[in-house]
């Protein structure tokens, strides 16, 4: 079975005088993945296909379950078997390194998680909000905006402004469809002002995954790797908690997303020392969290 990023279909189209048109069109593919650890159900997330060792280890990384790629010995979908027999690739068991991970002392979750929702799949509120590996602040470190500034500028404002453009260009599914989000990683220089390296770009149906491909891909990326201090993450989507919450647990300094933040996103980001940006649209943007990161 071929696991589709986009399904043609037809479709019969009414416009405002009540005429019907019938015609192709194309439609974001959307399967199931379930995630299996050390033979443990985990988790069932709904995903574009394409791209599952990165989405797997990003995803792993957000829920605390590792650090690095090294943890990881073994991913195998030759359990994924579709209806006809045939392999569809939509179980991964995954082996991980003795010690890595504890069925036991794990938080209790839920095992189903939409396309839309990145942590209704945790069963405790307790559990939602991670610790990262790579913390972008010292736990101890006080948060309050009227203090004087304390990071050093990561990236100008105008380059900021022309990263939902470059991110745009990679959205070859979105052209199709009109039916999935996308992110992007950018890599800083020394100079603010510089254009920052696109390093990777990827599409999902959901928001969350998107982030989980393109953080995975630098886990797994030979010269990349983690903590990304020295990268922004681009969405396509507003700046929620979930993905707030990802970027601290790759070290990610600075979040710019093209629609509004959630106040809850807003509070992670201060209390974890990422930059959010929202409302990032043709030039102009709102930082909302250690604004000193914009030069």
């Amino acid at each position: 079975m071929k696991q589709r990023r986009a399904v043609r279909a037809r479709v019969y189209k009414f416009d405002a005088t009540g005429e019907i048109s019938a015609g192709p069109d194309s439609l974001a593919g959307e399967e199931p993945l379930e995630i299996r650890l050390d033979g443990e159900q985990f988790s069932v997330t709904m995903r574009t296909p394409g791209n599952d060792v990165e989405l797997i280890a990003g995803y792993l990384l957000s829920e605390s379950v590792i650090t690095s790629m090294d943890e990881i010995e073994e991913i195998d979908f030759s359990a994924g078997l579709a209806p006809d027999g045939s392999r569809n690739y939509n179980v991964a068991a995954v082996r991980l390194r003795p010690g890595t991970w504890s069925a036991e002392a794990a938080p209790a979750r839920s095992v189903y998680t939409s396309s839309s929702c990145g942590i209704c799949g945790t069963a405790a509120i307790d559990a939602v909000t991670k610790t990262s590996a790579y913390p972008l602040i010292p736990a101890s470190f006080p948060v309050d905006l009227d203090e004087e500034f304390r990071f050093s500028p990561l990236l100008s404002a105008a380059r900021i402004g022309e990263l939902p453009d470059r991110l745009r260009s990679q959205q070859e599914v979105f052209d199709k469809t009109g039916g999935v989000h996308a992110a992007a990683l950018f890599a800083v220089g020394d100079d603010p002002n510089a254009e920052p390296e696109l390093l990777v770009g990827r599409e999902d149906v959901g928001r969350h995954n998107a982030v989980d491909k393109v953080i995975g891909w630098a886990m797994s990326h030979h010269g990349t790797g983690l903590p990304l201090n020295r990268a922004v993450l681009q969405v396509s989507a507003r700046a929620s908690f979930e993905l707030v919450q990802k970027s601290a647990m790759a070290g990610i300094p600075m979040m710019s997303a093209v629609s509004a933040p959630s106040a809850l996103a807003v509070d992670h980001g201060k209390s974890l020392g990422v930059t959010v940006i929202g409302f990032n649209r043709r030039g102009r943007f709102n930082a909302y969290s250690y604004p000193e990161r914009v030069a």
